[in-house]
């Protein structure tokens, strides 16, 4: 991977990204969950220390570095091996990304928080609105992530 694409995929990730937090944060006009990551990964880390030595600007910015890590996944693995437009590839990675966080993800991270989410959120108490919410942002993250890397001129990487 040239420099250069690589750039191009981390600005991309960082503007899918933020755009999926803007989301999330919306999602609650409509009567959906607002899911704010940044927060729950922040209490994730504080739970194992006396105190909250971290701030909420760790969690957000474990939460942008989750998302450009996406972009670079997406960018070397899957671009080229998934078929369709960019807005069919947004999707189906959209869905991808959020079947991973529904099964392993949430439940990993809800618990080092100290509490369970369970399995596609199934121990909340809205499990069903929390899978559309999740959706809706991890959808909007894969749009979002492939339409600029078509902007951007990103293709994916050889070999």
């Amino acid at each position: 991977m040239s420099s250069s694409i690589f750039f191009r995929t981390v600005i991309c990730g960082f503007i899918a990204t933020f755009l999926m937090a803007m989301v999330a944060f919306l999602q609650g006009a409509v009567g959906l969950p607002v899911i704010d990551v940044g927060h729950i990964l922040t209490e994730s880390f504080n739970h194992v220390y006396q105190g909250d030595p971290y701030h909420i600007i760790f969690g957000n910015l474990a939460f942008n570095l989750v998302g450009i890590g996406l972009a670079l996944i997406w960018v070397v693995y899957l671009q080229k091996r998934i078929p369709g437009n960019w807005l069919v590839q947004g999707i189906i990675y959209g869905v991808i990304i959020s079947i991973v966080a529904g099964l392993i993800v949430s439940p990993v991270v809800s618990i080092a928080a100290g509490e369970s989410f369970g399995l596609f959120y199934s121990e909340t108490w809205i499990p069903g609105k929390l899978i559309i919410a999740g959706l809706l942002m991890h959808i909007v993250y894969g749009l979002v992530l492939t339409q600029s890397l078509k902007v951007a001129g990103v293709d994916g990487v050889n070999g």
